[in-house]
């Protein structure tokens, strides 16, 4: 009996199990449609390690604005107390001339009551007496003589007083644009460091451990390398002590009269010593101000940016520095990184815009950056590239 059942067809069974390109493609399309539906939410925020590069620059870019910031500070300072100045200078020679002025007026009235500006024959008929013309004349001769002193006094100080007000303009067209320059590093610096804390507000609690996490590594890298920095300058003192040691003995072997050369290394340690001594003075100052926090600007004493802290630290031993990390740069002698004595500055990045003080032991003492303190850290914080200079003040 034959089946009342309908059988498949074959190309049923081939459509929709054995052929293997449609399958594929139908596997493919789940996959990925299942793989856009888990990275659509993320798909535009930025790697962590992104966000980590962007808001280290955006604090290199704010501590950069804080530079020109202080750079248009400390000379709007010194343009106001030039216009101060010659202000006060206009003031007192408008003073004089207008003293100049009344002595004038005072010279003309007398003239119009004694009749100066009269023809002698009538001068002769109107006065009473001979004797009368003969006084009035001498006293007309005085008064030429001290009103031309007058008149000479009052162009004098009116040339004088109009040059000083030409200098008092243009000094305070200078004040205007350098105020502007100050308000515009000011508003850099704040947009700065508004996008940083708006980055580091979007991560996450995981980001922010995975980012910690980032710069802890960083941190024992750049501990690694000033440790190797201070076993090789142990490692080059102790070759130069030895070296020193081995010319003390070959000197003492000789005559007493030969001993020439030996003066000259003993002239050395006194500017050592002078320089160790001041370097350490400012090296006490600037531990003492660990754990104050960074603010952009800032020289003291409850908060400092890095070259506010430089500043202070070395006028703490009778130094004076300048306040920029462009001019402290400039202030002393460069010397290599592995030549580097407690009390050097060191200087940051292409654009110098970050200075912390030598410690020893390839570390040093700096204010960070915003949000941190002033701190102990490696001269390798931010890698060795970072590096720019040593300069030796003093």
């Amino acid at each position: 009996m034959a089946s009342h059942r309908k059988s498949r067809t074959p190309g049923a069974r081939v459509a929709g199990i054995r052929t293997p390109a449609l399958a594929t493609a139908a596997l493919t399309s789940v996959a990925l449609l299942s793989q856009t539906a888990d990275a659509a939410p993320g798909d535009d925020r930025p790697s962590l390690e992104e966000v980590e590069k962007k808001v280290g620059d955006l604090y290199r870019q704010a501590e950069s604005a804080t530079e020109k910031y202080n750079a248009a500070k400390e000379k709007t300072t010194k343009q106001r107390k030039q216009v101060d100045t010659l202000l006060d200078d206009v003031a007192q020679r408008t003073q004089k001339l207008n003293e100049a002025r009344a002595e004038l007026g005072s010279y003309a009235a007398a003239q119009y009551r004694t009749g100066a500006g009269m023809p002698d024959t009538a001068t002769f008929l109107l006065a009473q007496t001979p004797q009368d013309v003969f006084d009035q004349r001498q006293v007309l001769d005085r008064m030429t003589g001290r009103q031309k002193a007058a008149v000479d006094d009052y162009v004098i100080q009116q040339t004088e007083t109009m040059k000083k007000r030409q200098e008092a303009t243009k000094s305070l067209r200078t004040l205007t644009e350098t105020q502007g320059d100050l308000k515009t590093a000011k508003a850099t610096v704040q947009k700065k460091l508004a996008d940083a804390r708006e980055l580091l507000s979007e991560l996450t609690a995981e980001e922010k451990a995975r980012l910690a996490a980032i710069e802890k590594r960083k941190q024992q890298e750049a501990a690694r390398k000033a440790a190797e920095l201070a076993r090789q300058q142990a490692a080059q003192e102790q070759a130069e002590q030895q070296e020193r040691e081995e010319a003390a003995q070959q000197g003492g072997g000789s005559s007493e009269g030969s001993g020439s050369g030996s003066t000259g290394s003993a002239d050395a340690p006194p500017a050592d010593s002078s320089y160790a001594a001041k370097a350490e003075k400012a090296l006490a100052f600037a531990r003492a101000q660990i754990g104050k926090p960074y603010v952009w600007g800032a020289t003291g004493p409850g908060s400092y940016d890095c070259s506010g802290l430089t500043q202070a630290a070395w006028k703490a031993a009778g130094v004076s520095l300048p306040r920029t990390t462009y001019d402290q740069v400039n202030a002393g002698t460069t010397v290599p990184v592995s030549q580097a004595q407690p009390g050097d500055l060191v200087f940051f990045y292409d654009d110098v815009t970050h200075v912390g003080l030598y410690i020893g032991n390839g570390m040093m003492i700096h204010a960070p950056k915003p949000g941190a303190y002033v701190r102990e850290e490696s001269v390798y914080y931010d890698g060795e590239s970072a590096i720019h200079s040593i300069v030796r003040p003093a």
